[in-house]
Protein backbone atom coordinates (compact mmCIF):
# COMPACT_ATOMS: atom_id res chain seq x y z
CA UNK A 1 0.00 0.00 0.00
CA UNK A 2 1.34 3.47 -0.78
CA UNK A 3 1.42 5.77 2.00
CA UNK A 4 -0.63 8.97 2.07
CA UNK A 5 1.55 12.12 1.94
CA UNK A 6 1.64 13.77 5.50
CA UNK A 7 2.11 17.42 5.05
CA UNK A 8 3.02 20.03 7.73
CA UNK A 9 2.69 23.33 8.73
CA UNK A 10 5.78 25.45 9.20
CA UNK A 11 5.25 28.97 10.80
CA UNK A 12 9.13 29.05 11.12
CA UNK A 13 12.56 27.29 10.81
CA UNK A 14 12.27 25.98 14.23
CA UNK A 15 8.74 24.44 12.95
CA UNK A 16 9.82 23.22 10.02
CA UNK A 17 12.94 21.68 11.29
CA UNK A 18 10.18 19.96 13.79
CA UNK A 19 8.68 18.46 11.33
CA UNK A 20 11.17 17.03 9.52
CA UNK A 21 12.35 15.07 12.47
CA UNK A 22 8.86 13.99 13.14
CA UNK A 23 8.49 12.47 9.77
CA UNK A 24 6.93 14.73 7.64
CA UNK A 25 6.56 14.45 3.63
CA UNK A 26 6.13 18.24 3.02
CA UNK A 27 5.86 21.42 4.60
CA UNK A 28 3.40 23.89 3.51
CA UNK A 29 4.48 27.57 4.77
CA UNK A 30 3.36 31.46 4.05
CA UNK A 31 5.94 34.19 3.09
CA UNK A 32 5.50 37.65 2.97
CA UNK A 33 1.45 38.51 3.74
CA UNK A 34 0.13 37.37 0.82
CA UNK A 35 -1.29 34.18 3.02
CA UNK A 36 -4.16 33.15 5.29
CA UNK A 37 -2.03 33.08 8.37
CA UNK A 38 0.12 36.29 7.48
CA UNK A 39 -0.62 37.84 11.55
CA UNK A 40 -0.97 34.82 13.24
CA UNK A 41 2.36 33.57 12.50
CA UNK A 42 5.92 34.65 11.76
CA UNK A 43 6.22 33.97 7.87
CA UNK A 44 9.12 33.47 5.83
CA UNK A 45 10.73 36.39 3.59
CA UNK A 46 11.08 35.34 0.01
CA UNK A 47 14.74 35.78 0.53
CA UNK A 48 14.22 32.73 2.84
CA UNK A 49 13.35 30.81 0.01
CA UNK A 50 16.72 28.86 -1.17
CA UNK A 51 17.71 28.27 2.65
CA UNK A 52 14.33 26.42 2.64
CA UNK A 53 14.54 24.59 -0.45
CA UNK A 54 17.87 23.48 0.28
CA UNK A 55 16.84 22.13 3.72
CA UNK A 56 14.51 20.28 2.33
CA UNK A 57 16.02 18.59 -0.08
CA UNK A 58 18.40 17.87 1.88
CA UNK A 59 15.83 16.35 4.04
CA UNK A 60 14.08 14.68 0.97
CA UNK A 61 10.66 16.45 1.73
CA UNK A 62 8.78 18.19 -0.65
CA UNK A 63 7.77 22.54 -0.37
CA UNK A 64 4.42 24.56 -0.85
CA UNK A 65 3.85 28.30 -0.46
CA UNK A 66 0.79 29.00 0.83
CA UNK A 67 -0.41 32.32 -1.43
CA UNK A 68 -4.02 31.62 -0.82
CA UNK A 69 -5.42 35.08 -0.34
CA UNK A 70 -7.72 37.26 -2.05
CA UNK A 71 -5.53 39.30 -4.42
CA UNK A 72 -6.56 43.06 -5.07
CA UNK A 73 -4.50 44.84 -7.58
CA UNK A 74 -1.67 46.07 -5.92
CA UNK A 75 -0.90 42.88 -4.91
CA UNK A 76 0.04 41.57 -7.93
CA UNK A 77 3.46 42.50 -8.31
CA UNK A 78 4.51 40.72 -4.82
CA UNK A 79 2.11 37.76 -5.88
CA UNK A 80 4.09 37.24 -9.06
CA UNK A 81 7.73 38.43 -7.29
CA UNK A 82 6.73 35.68 -4.63
CA UNK A 83 6.21 33.01 -7.74
CA UNK A 84 9.57 33.74 -9.62
CA UNK A 85 11.15 33.26 -6.72
CA UNK A 86 9.95 30.03 -5.81
CA UNK A 87 10.00 28.80 -9.23
CA UNK A 88 13.98 29.75 -9.21
CA UNK A 89 14.40 28.80 -5.84
CA UNK A 90 13.45 25.02 -6.19
CA UNK A 91 10.34 25.15 -4.38
CA UNK A 92 7.70 22.40 -5.32
CA UNK A 93 4.89 24.38 -5.51
CA UNK A 94 2.11 27.11 -4.50
CA UNK A 95 -1.16 26.78 -2.83
CA UNK A 96 -3.53 29.94 -4.52
CA UNK A 97 -7.22 30.22 -4.52
CA UNK A 98 -6.64 33.36 -6.51
CA UNK A 99 -7.86 33.12 -10.15
CA UNK A 100 -4.56 35.53 -10.74
CA UNK A 101 -2.26 33.49 -8.70
CA UNK A 102 -3.44 29.96 -10.34
CA UNK A 103 -3.04 31.83 -13.81
CA UNK A 104 0.12 33.51 -13.56
CA UNK A 105 1.86 30.07 -11.62
CA UNK A 106 0.23 28.21 -14.63
CA UNK A 107 1.93 30.61 -17.21
CA UNK A 108 5.79 30.49 -15.52
CA UNK A 109 5.71 26.67 -15.10
CA UNK A 110 5.20 26.83 -11.28
CA UNK A 111 3.63 23.58 -9.96
CA UNK A 112 0.46 24.89 -8.30
CA UNK A 113 -2.20 23.58 -5.75
CA UNK A 114 -6.19 24.90 -5.18
CA UNK A 115 -6.60 25.94 -1.63
CA UNK A 116 -9.60 24.75 0.50
CA UNK A 117 -10.52 28.48 -0.05
CA UNK A 118 -12.04 27.33 -3.42
CA UNK A 119 -14.63 25.45 -1.54
CA UNK A 120 -14.05 22.52 -4.29
CA UNK A 121 -17.35 20.32 -3.59
CA UNK A 122 -17.51 18.11 -6.58
CA UNK A 123 -15.85 16.34 -9.48
CA UNK A 124 -16.81 18.91 -11.89
CA UNK A 125 -15.16 21.58 -9.84
CA UNK A 126 -12.30 19.37 -9.93
CA UNK A 127 -12.36 18.29 -13.30
CA UNK A 128 -12.10 22.56 -14.11
CA UNK A 129 -9.67 23.27 -11.91
CA UNK A 130 -7.18 20.42 -13.27
CA UNK A 131 -6.57 23.12 -16.17
CA UNK A 132 -4.05 25.12 -13.52
CA UNK A 133 -3.40 22.73 -10.46
CA UNK A 134 -2.07 19.61 -9.71
CA UNK A 135 -3.30 18.98 -6.22
CA UNK A 136 -6.49 19.54 -5.15
CA UNK A 137 -7.27 20.47 -1.26
CA UNK A 138 -11.57 19.77 -1.23
CA UNK A 139 -13.80 21.55 0.64
CA UNK A 140 -13.85 21.11 4.39
CA UNK A 141 -17.57 20.21 4.33
CA UNK A 142 -17.20 16.89 2.11
CA UNK A 143 -17.84 13.74 4.14
CA UNK A 144 -16.11 10.60 3.09
CA UNK A 145 -18.51 9.31 0.68
CA UNK A 146 -18.14 13.06 -1.19
CA UNK A 147 -14.52 12.36 -0.75
CA UNK A 148 -14.67 9.16 -2.51
CA UNK A 149 -16.85 9.21 -5.11
CA UNK A 150 -14.59 12.06 -6.98
CA UNK A 151 -11.48 10.24 -5.78
CA UNK A 152 -12.83 7.44 -7.94
CA UNK A 153 -14.01 8.96 -10.58
CA UNK A 154 -10.27 10.98 -10.79
CA UNK A 155 -9.15 7.85 -11.68
CA UNK A 156 -12.09 6.33 -13.65
CA UNK A 157 -11.78 9.53 -16.11
CA UNK A 158 -7.74 9.97 -15.89
CA UNK A 159 -7.84 13.39 -14.76
CA UNK A 160 -4.17 14.73 -15.15
CA UNK A 161 -2.48 18.12 -13.73
CA UNK A 162 -0.25 20.35 -15.82
CA UNK A 163 2.68 17.88 -14.65
CA UNK A 164 0.95 15.15 -16.85
CA UNK A 165 0.41 13.11 -13.41
CA UNK A 166 -2.79 12.19 -12.11
CA UNK A 167 -4.21 14.69 -10.07
CA UNK A 168 -4.06 13.97 -6.34
CA UNK A 169 -6.77 15.10 -3.65
CA UNK A 170 -5.82 16.73 -0.25
CA UNK A 171 -7.77 17.41 2.79
CA UNK A 172 -7.13 18.90 6.26
CA UNK A 173 -6.76 16.04 9.18
CA UNK A 174 -6.33 17.75 12.20
CA UNK A 175 -6.31 21.35 13.42
CA UNK A 176 -8.33 24.40 13.64
CA UNK A 177 -11.84 24.47 12.20
CA UNK A 178 -13.83 27.63 11.25
CA UNK A 179 -17.25 27.93 11.38
CA UNK A 180 -17.46 29.74 7.94
CA UNK A 181 -18.10 27.66 4.94
CA UNK A 182 -14.34 26.29 4.02
CA UNK A 183 -12.70 29.12 6.13
CA UNK A 184 -14.17 31.67 3.73
CA UNK A 185 -14.92 33.89 6.95
CA UNK A 186 -16.03 38.03 6.69
CA UNK A 187 -16.78 38.48 10.41
CA UNK A 188 -13.32 39.91 11.24
CA UNK A 189 -14.18 42.41 8.18
CA UNK A 190 -17.45 43.10 9.20
CA UNK A 191 -16.52 43.88 12.56
CA UNK A 192 -13.08 45.22 12.59
CA UNK A 193 -12.29 45.80 9.25
CA UNK A 194 -9.83 43.18 8.81
CA UNK A 195 -10.21 40.25 6.19
CA UNK A 196 -9.91 36.58 6.97
CA UNK A 197 -9.52 36.15 3.25
CA UNK A 198 -6.43 38.42 3.38
CA UNK A 199 -4.40 36.96 6.78
CA UNK A 200 -5.71 39.16 9.15
CA UNK A 201 -8.54 37.31 10.88
CA UNK A 202 -8.82 38.09 14.55
CA UNK A 203 -10.51 35.27 15.56
CA UNK A 204 -13.84 37.67 16.38
CA UNK A 205 -15.76 33.67 16.48
CA UNK A 206 -13.71 32.24 19.39
CA UNK A 207 -15.58 35.42 21.47
CA UNK A 208 -18.08 34.83 23.91
CA UNK A 209 -21.41 35.76 22.54
CA UNK A 210 -25.28 36.25 23.71
CA UNK A 211 -28.47 35.94 21.82
CA UNK A 212 -31.00 38.69 22.64
CA UNK A 213 -34.00 39.20 20.64
CA UNK A 214 -34.19 43.33 20.31
CA UNK A 215 -37.88 44.14 20.62
CA UNK A 216 -38.30 42.72 23.94
CA UNK A 217 -34.41 42.13 25.23
CA UNK A 218 -35.03 38.50 26.30
CA UNK A 219 -32.40 36.49 25.92
CA UNK A 220 -31.99 33.44 23.74
CA UNK A 221 -31.58 30.48 26.11
CA UNK A 222 -28.33 28.89 24.58
CA UNK A 223 -26.08 26.26 26.45
CA UNK A 224 -22.67 27.38 25.13
CA UNK A 225 -21.64 30.71 25.21
CA UNK A 226 -19.00 30.29 22.45
CA UNK A 227 -21.67 29.85 19.67
CA UNK A 228 -19.55 30.23 16.97
CA UNK A 229 -16.15 28.28 17.92
CA UNK A 230 -15.81 24.86 16.94
CA UNK A 231 -13.21 22.25 18.31
CA UNK A 232 -10.36 21.23 16.04
CA UNK A 233 -10.73 18.71 13.92
CA UNK A 234 -8.66 15.56 14.99
CA UNK A 235 -8.97 12.35 12.28
CA UNK A 236 -6.67 10.26 13.97
CA UNK A 237 -9.30 7.45 15.48
CA UNK A 238 -10.84 7.01 11.70
CA UNK A 239 -7.77 7.90 9.59
CA UNK A 240 -8.12 4.40 8.14
CA UNK A 241 -11.32 5.05 6.98
CA UNK A 242 -9.94 8.33 5.00
CA UNK A 243 -7.16 6.59 3.38
CA UNK A 244 -10.41 4.00 2.07
CA UNK A 245 -11.21 6.97 0.21
CA UNK A 246 -8.64 7.10 -2.46
CA UNK A 247 -7.59 10.83 -0.40
CA UNK A 248 -3.32 10.96 -0.97
CA UNK A 249 -2.26 14.02 0.97
CA UNK A 250 -3.07 14.30 4.59
CA UNK A 251 -2.87 18.21 5.74
CA UNK A 252 -2.27 19.48 9.14
CA UNK A 253 -3.25 22.82 10.17
CA UNK A 254 -1.21 25.26 12.65
CA UNK A 255 1.37 27.20 10.93
CA UNK A 256 0.47 29.90 13.89
CA UNK A 257 1.44 26.91 16.75
CA UNK A 258 4.67 26.40 18.25
CA UNK A 259 7.48 23.78 17.53
CA UNK A 260 6.34 21.54 20.47
CA UNK A 261 3.11 21.48 18.54
CA UNK A 262 4.21 20.75 15.14
CA UNK A 263 6.45 17.70 16.08
CA UNK A 264 3.92 16.40 18.27
CA UNK A 265 0.95 16.31 15.79
CA UNK A 266 2.98 15.30 13.29
CA UNK A 267 4.83 12.18 15.31
CA UNK A 268 0.91 10.97 15.60
CA UNK A 269 0.21 11.06 11.88
CA UNK A 270 3.46 9.74 11.08
CA UNK A 271 2.63 6.88 12.93
CA UNK A 272 -0.75 6.29 12.31
CA UNK A 273 -0.16 6.63 8.46
CA UNK A 274 2.45 3.83 9.08
CA UNK A 275 0.67 1.61 11.10
CA UNK A 276 -2.51 1.49 8.37
CA UNK A 277 0.25 0.95 5.24
CA UNK A 278 1.18 -2.14 7.51
CA UNK A 279 -1.54 -3.06 9.41
CA UNK A 280 -1.12 -2.47 13.00
CA UNK A 281 -3.59 0.19 13.25
CA UNK A 282 -5.51 -0.44 16.15
CA UNK A 283 -7.60 0.71 19.14
CA UNK A 284 -4.61 1.09 21.56
CA UNK A 285 -2.63 2.73 19.41
CA UNK A 286 -5.48 5.23 18.62
CA UNK A 287 -5.61 6.00 22.43
CA UNK A 288 -2.30 6.56 22.94
CA UNK A 289 -2.32 8.81 20.05
CA UNK A 290 -5.32 10.89 21.09
CA UNK A 291 -3.58 11.25 24.80
CA UNK A 292 -0.69 12.79 23.00
CA UNK A 293 -2.39 15.36 20.89
CA UNK A 294 -4.08 16.37 24.17
CA UNK A 295 -1.00 17.06 25.57
CA UNK A 296 -0.48 20.26 22.94
CA UNK A 297 -2.39 23.33 22.08
CA UNK A 298 -6.14 22.08 21.29
CA UNK A 299 -9.73 23.39 21.15
CA UNK A 300 -10.93 19.81 21.94
CA UNK A 301 -11.48 17.49 19.28
CA UNK A 302 -14.21 16.70 16.72
CA UNK A 303 -14.46 14.92 13.31
CA UNK A 304 -16.22 18.27 11.63
CA UNK A 305 -17.84 16.80 8.62
CA UNK A 306 -16.21 14.30 8.06
CA UNK A 307 -18.53 11.64 9.39
CA UNK A 308 -21.60 13.63 7.99
CA UNK A 309 -22.35 15.15 10.83
CA UNK A 310 -24.47 18.44 10.07
CA UNK A 311 -22.00 20.75 12.26
CA UNK A 312 -19.14 20.27 14.09
CA UNK A 313 -18.84 20.36 17.81
CA UNK A 314 -18.62 23.53 20.07
CA UNK A 315 -15.10 24.28 21.90
CA UNK A 316 -17.45 25.26 25.55
CA UNK A 317 -14.79 27.52 26.35
CA UNK A 318 -12.06 29.93 25.32
CA UNK A 319 -8.51 28.97 24.30
CA UNK A 320 -6.37 26.21 25.35
CA UNK A 321 -7.59 22.84 26.37
CA UNK A 322 -3.85 21.00 26.30
CA UNK A 323 -3.15 18.77 29.11
CA UNK A 324 0.07 19.88 29.65
CA UNK A 325 2.66 23.31 29.27
CA UNK A 326 6.06 24.21 28.85
CA UNK A 327 7.11 26.66 31.45
CA UNK A 328 10.94 28.54 30.08
CA UNK A 329 13.92 27.79 32.20
CA UNK A 330 16.58 29.02 30.44
CA UNK A 331 19.22 28.44 27.13
CA UNK A 332 21.38 25.48 25.86
CA UNK A 333 24.95 27.25 26.28
CA UNK A 334 26.86 24.77 25.03
CA UNK A 335 26.39 20.58 23.65
CA UNK A 336 29.24 18.03 24.41
CA UNK A 337 28.26 15.11 21.50
CA UNK A 338 30.84 12.55 22.19
CA UNK A 339 29.21 12.56 26.42
CA UNK A 340 26.08 13.72 24.88
CA UNK A 341 25.23 16.26 27.48
CA UNK A 342 24.13 19.91 27.45
CA UNK A 343 25.22 22.76 29.38
CA UNK A 344 22.30 24.56 30.53
CA UNK A 345 22.14 28.10 31.99
CA UNK A 346 19.03 27.81 34.20
CA UNK A 347 17.89 31.26 34.00
CA UNK A 348 13.70 31.15 35.37
CA UNK A 349 12.87 28.24 37.34
CA UNK A 350 14.61 25.44 39.37
CA UNK A 351 15.25 21.76 37.91
CA UNK A 352 15.38 18.47 39.41
CA UNK A 353 15.48 14.85 38.49
CA UNK A 354 12.21 13.45 36.50
CA UNK A 355 11.73 16.34 35.70
CA UNK A 356 10.86 16.25 31.12
CA UNK A 357 12.33 19.21 29.35
CA UNK A 358 11.52 20.14 26.13
CA UNK A 359 14.30 21.84 23.84
CA UNK A 360 13.82 24.30 21.00
CA UNK A 361 15.96 25.61 17.90
CA UNK A 362 15.98 26.60 14.26
CA UNK A 363 17.83 23.98 13.52
CA UNK A 364 17.41 21.35 16.28
CA UNK A 365 13.56 21.41 16.04
CA UNK A 366 12.02 19.89 18.62
CA UNK A 367 13.69 17.50 21.61
CA UNK A 368 11.91 15.96 24.14
CA UNK A 369 13.75 14.31 27.12
CA UNK A 370 13.35 13.02 31.00
CA UNK A 371 16.06 14.16 32.84
CA UNK A 372 18.01 11.23 34.76
CA UNK A 373 20.65 13.02 35.98
CA UNK A 374 22.42 17.15 37.29
CA UNK A 375 25.84 17.74 37.08
CA UNK A 376 26.37 20.72 39.18
CA UNK A 377 30.23 22.41 39.12
CA UNK A 378 30.44 18.52 38.29
CA UNK A 379 28.74 17.03 40.98
CA UNK A 380 25.50 14.97 40.84
CA UNK A 381 22.55 16.25 42.48
CA UNK A 382 18.84 16.02 43.09
CA UNK A 383 17.79 18.91 42.14
CA UNK A 384 19.18 22.42 40.65
CA UNK A 385 18.39 26.06 41.55
CA UNK A 386 18.71 29.45 39.58
CA UNK A 387 20.57 30.99 38.39
CA UNK A 388 23.17 28.54 37.92
CA UNK A 389 25.26 26.56 34.99
CA UNK A 390 24.04 22.95 34.70
CA UNK A 391 25.11 19.64 32.98
CA UNK A 392 21.85 17.50 31.76
CA UNK A 393 22.29 14.07 29.60
CA UNK A 394 20.46 14.61 26.39
CA UNK A 395 20.98 11.63 24.06
CA UNK A 396 19.68 13.89 20.78
CA UNK A 397 21.95 16.83 19.60
CA UNK A 398 20.96 20.12 20.66
CA UNK A 399 22.56 23.35 19.64
CA UNK A 400 23.99 27.00 21.29
CA UNK A 401 21.09 28.82 22.57
CA UNK A 402 18.20 26.77 21.94
CA UNK A 403 15.66 27.39 24.41
CA UNK A 404 15.06 24.95 27.42
CA UNK A 405 11.32 24.88 28.88
CA UNK A 406 10.34 22.60 31.58
CA UNK A 407 7.39 20.66 30.44
CA UNK A 408 4.45 19.81 33.08
CA UNK A 409 1.10 18.87 33.97
CA UNK A 410 -1.83 21.95 33.18
CA UNK A 411 -3.68 22.80 36.55
CA UNK A 412 -7.29 22.16 36.24
CA UNK A 413 -8.46 25.53 36.46
CA UNK A 414 -5.87 27.48 34.34
CA UNK A 415 -7.95 25.56 31.32
CA UNK A 416 -11.49 26.89 32.85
Amino acid sequence: MKKSEIMAPAGSFAAMAAAINAGCDSIYFGVEQLNMRARASDNFKVSDLAKVAKVAKEAGIKTYIALNTILYEHDLTLMKKIIDAAKAAGITAVIAADIAALQYAREVGQQVHASTQLSISNFDALKFYAQFCDVMVLAREVDLNMMKQICDQVKEQDIRGPNGELVKVEVFVHGALCIAQSGRCHMSILQTNTSAQRGACLQECRKKYRVIEEETGREMRIENEYILSPKDLCCIDFLDKLVDTGVTVFKIEGRGRSPQYVDAVVRCYREAVDAIAEGTYTKAKIKNWIERLKEVYNRGFCDGYYLGKPLPDWSGFSGNHATTERVFIGLVSHYFDKAKVAEIKLQAQPLKIGDTLIIMGKTTGVVKADVTAIYNDDQPVENAKHPAVITVPIAEKVRRNDSVYLLRERQLDEKN
